[in-house]
């Protein structure tokens, strides 16, 4: 029997669990990584990197690397003649970056590895125990591995949700849908190709190497996962819903799937965690599937590191649950209606849809919040009765005096103070904890943005000493009360 010891042990080496661990090692804790899979997966189903995910990346230094190996969607179309434009979006990444996951699984496992994170392939949990004082995990192979907290990040069908005894409910929102790896004689005019028309849709995106992945579903023909699976089906529904199938040949590789609406109605059991697939699957309408499980990694990996250290707050860890598991809710429930919309059947009623949608997205407000829910920069986080406008909401990437960025600030992993200089004494004591930093505009409040990029705490005071006080006040609440506070 082989004993391993670590802090945070993480099954799953998927964009979530290597978020999460790069992100925990960077915070200098102990991380092992438990893999099912010996050799990375062909059945890479998302393609589309959005603007949060890509401002996450941007904190941790990455996303730039990501970007040369994909090209911009300027306008994600969800069916016929209804779009969106995310060229508005509030953001540095004003747009959907077409790249296959596993790009994505490659700089963040670069990352996790050269941040000391221990990454184990072919590595199957077959038991875990828990209690007060940590977690135990048994692995096929005789390991038995201890830590403080442990992660399942381990897909659809993951063990740990299993073995937490935790509903999934449910239910499969698309059988039967078909995927393959293609040559094109004629590639789409635009990077994706995509189309819905009642009774079949098609998805046709590039891997960048001059292979094509296609997804096609047929209302009228929806066999089991298992069953066989012809090429020529798959050409013919292509052709219906795009209207060519582009001279697609020399599939490499076909299958079948189906796409599931499922959501574990609790994120936390004790010292366990579930993130990703494992505790949410969505529509695969609008790609957020993968986007959504980083960024529950992004939302659980500092609170974690600010527990293990021992400065946070005892019921930090329970945020976790309260911040992502409506998240979750809306993700499901947004992407949902997007594919109940693109499936909808008769003529008349696809009609009504596309002149309704069409209008509707032209107006500004609710275009903005379609952009920003399915982008994510719009998805904001309750905040304390009585907080200040901005609190629960993701932070912009403000320049800052003296040259760099906020997001270029939160590479070192720590909360980071937006405040004028004249405020930096008031948080020496932390200094630990967060980096201070100036914004170069002057109409920027004194705020707290968490490691998460979310902003934790806003203050409009310019009195010097009721400032400097509420600093303290958030500082203390945020990053740790064992630093005393004077009285002011």
């Amino acid at each position: 029997m082989i004993r391993t010891e670590t802090d945070v042990v993480i099954v799953g080496a998927g964009p979530t669990g290597l978020t999460l661990a790069g992100d925990l090692a960077a915070a200098g804790v102990r991380t092992t990584v438990l893999e099912r899979r010996a050799q990375q997966s062909n059945l890479t189903r998302a393609f589309g990197v959005h603007a949060r995910t890509l401002e996450l990346l941007d904190a941790r230094g990455l996303a730039d690397e990501l970007i040369t190996t994909g090209r911009p969607v300027h306008e994600l179309r969800l069916f016929d003649r209804v779009h969106v434009d995310l060229t508005r979006l509030p953001s540095r990444f004003p747009y959907l970056l077409i790249t296959p996951q596993y790009q994505v699984e490659r700089v963040l496992r670069s990352r996790a590895e050269r941040l000391g994170a221990s990454l184990l392939s072919g590595v199957e949990v077959v038991g875990l125990r828990q209690d007060d004082a940590g977690v135990q995990v048994e692995t096929a192979d005789g390991q038995q591995i201890h830590a403080s907290y442990l992660v399942g990040a381990d897909g659809v069908h993951s063990r740990i949700r299993q073995e937490l005894g935790l509903p999934f409910p449910g239910r499969a929102v698309l059988k039967s849908i078909m995927l393959a790896d293609v040559r094109l004689t004629d590639a789409p005019a635009g990077v994706l190709a995509v189309n819905a028309v009642g009774d079949c849709f098609a998805f046709v995106a590039p891997f960048g190497d001059g292979w094509f992945r296609v997804f096609a579903w047929d209302r009228r023909n929806q066999q089991p996962d298992s069953a066989p699976l012809d090429f020529a089906e798959i050409r013919e529904v292509t052709r219906r819903a795009l209207g060519t199938d582009f001279g697609m040949h020399d599939p490499r590789w076909m299958s079948r799937f189906h796409s599931d609406e499922r959501q574990v109605p609790q994120y936390r059991v004790g010292r366990v965690f579930l993130a990703g697939d494992a505790a949410h699957v969505h529509s695969p309408a609008g790609g957020q599937g993968m986007n959504t499980g980083i960024q529950d990694a992004a939302n659980l990996g500092w609170k974690l590191a600010a527990t293990l250290h021992g400065w946070a707050p005892a019921d930090l860890l329970d945020s976790y649950q309260a911040e992502r598991h409506p998240v979750g809710r809306l993700v499901l429930r947004s992407s949902g209606a997007i594919i109940r919309l693109a499936m909808i059947e008769s003529r008349p009623a696809r009609t009504a849809r596309n002149v309704i949608g069409g209008t509707a997205l032209k107006l500004a407000p609710l275009a903005r919040k379609v952009a920003g829910t399915i982008s994510g920069v719009g998805i904001k986080y309750a905040a304390p009765h009585g907080a200040h406008a901005l609190a629960g909401r993701r932070a912009t990437d403000v320049p800052l005096a003296g040259g760099g960025r906020l997001y270029e600030a939160l590479r070192d992993g720590t909360f980071v103070l937006l405040a004028p200089p004249e405020t930096a004494t008031a948080a020496e004591p932390w200094a630990t904890r967060l980096r201070y930093a100036t914004p170069a505009g002057p109409d920027t409040p004194a705020m707290l943005v968490r490691p998460d990029g979310y902003i934790a705490w806003a203050n409009d005071e310019t009195d010097p000493k009721r400032r400097d006080a509420a600093i303290w006040h958030a500082l203390a609440a945020n990053c740790g009360t064992t630093v005393a506070v004077p009285t002011r």
